[in-house]
């Protein structure tokens, strides 16, 4: 059962071709009417009832566990065939900073920070399933992460190397991927089998998405305007989201890449070489790992104690109120009130 993060053009011409022969789930932030409608248009689009929404906030780290957690705590394991991660957020040149529930800087935390968390939940189920399924994690990157620096990474809520936080957001992305697959190769199954889950990683492209537009915009309203002008020049020279997405498809049904080592890199429907050599550096991914875990850890109690904090308010709050109103229903003269001292 393909499991498919909500994303942008791209994840709709993914659908369209996976949807037919399986079962999908859309994990989405909140089940709006958009959405319900959404999931409508693509059962008749593909004549497929076997598409499903389920919620949860990838901006928010608690929301990630709810959801993770319910998928793995089951007996026997739910079946899993392909993860598609295509989640993305790019803050524009002009554009102002923004932060997730946690209060991560949002590059850092959707990016790269609720990749690493749900995978990292997800592991066990992921480890789970038979010897003989072929299970795929795909997760979308883009060239920008040849520009990204990881060693100057702070213990911050912003820890991005200021003018690099987009780039350096998908290289440790593309990092954790590459220790991901190790940390699957080295578990032991019970029947000694070799492990059949691969990550692999996909490029699509210079795609019109509304992520290109808002890169290419710059957040502004003057730079929306000359994007509209020269739209002939971007229609000509930009793939369109169904080219974009057949790098993703090839990674999804590719035979070849289900034999072997995982850990590909896909651009362009070819298997490519990183342009990074520390993406396969251990020692870096390690500290890479160790950063992200001690992050998630500290996040995860302040956002405990803060949800704690706001439900004893609540809970004040809703007891304070309900005095009030039954004081005011209530006709009995009480002491030292106003009215039983004029009488």
């Amino acid at each position: 059962m393909p499991l498919l993060l909500f994303a942008e053009d791209l994840e709709r011409e993914v659908l369209l071709a996976l949807a037919p022969p399986q079962r999908i789930n859309l994990p989405s932030a909140a089940l709006t009417s958009f959405l319900v409608d959404y999931i409508e248009d693509l059962r008749n689009a593909t004549n497929n009832e076997l598409i499903h929404a389920e919620q949860v906030d990838l901006s928010s780290l608690h929301s990630i566990r709810l959801f993770a957690t319910k998928w793995v705590d089951n007996a026997p394991p739910r079946r899993l065939d392909m993860i598609v991660l295509c989640a993305n957020t790019l803050k524009p040149r002009f554009g102002k900073a923004s932060l997730t529930r946690d209060g991560v800087e949002s590059n850092w935390g959707i990016n790269y920070l609720a990749n690493f968390h749900l995978l990292g939940i997800l592991s066990p189920a992921i480890r789970a399933q038979p010897a003989d399924r072929d299970v795929r994690i795909i997760i979308g990157t883009c060239s920008g992460y040849i520009g990204g620096e990881i060693n100057t990474l702070k213990d911050t809520m912003s820890p991005l190397p200021p003018g690099k936080e987009y780039g350096t957001s998908k290289l440790a992305l593309m990092t954790f991927a590459q220790a991901f697959q190790k940390h699957l190769d080295a578990y032991k199954r019970p029947d000694k089998q070799p492990n059949s889950s691969r990550v692999i990683l996909v490029d699509p492209g210079l795609t019109r998405t509304p992520g290109m537009r808002r890169w290419l915009s710059m957040g502004s309203l003057w730079g929306l305007f000359v994007y509209l002008i020269v739209w002939p020049v971007w229609w000509l020279t930009l793939k369109s989201s169904s080219m974009g997405a057949q790098s993703f498809l090839f990674a999804a049904m590719e035979a070849d890449l289900g034999r072997g080592a995982g850990g590909k890199f896909v651009k362009e429907c070819r298997e490519r070489t990183f342009l990074r050599g520390d993406i396969k550096d251990e020692r870096t991914a390690k500290g890479l790992w160790e950063f992200s875990d001690k992050q998630i850890e500290v996040l995860e109690k302040e956002g405990a104690a803060r949800r704690a904090t706001e439900k004893k308010e609540g809970k004040e709050e809703t007891g304070v109120s309900r005095v009030s109103k039954e004081s005011k229903s209530d006709g009995v003269k009480r002491p030292g009130s106003r009215r039983s001292r004029n009488d």
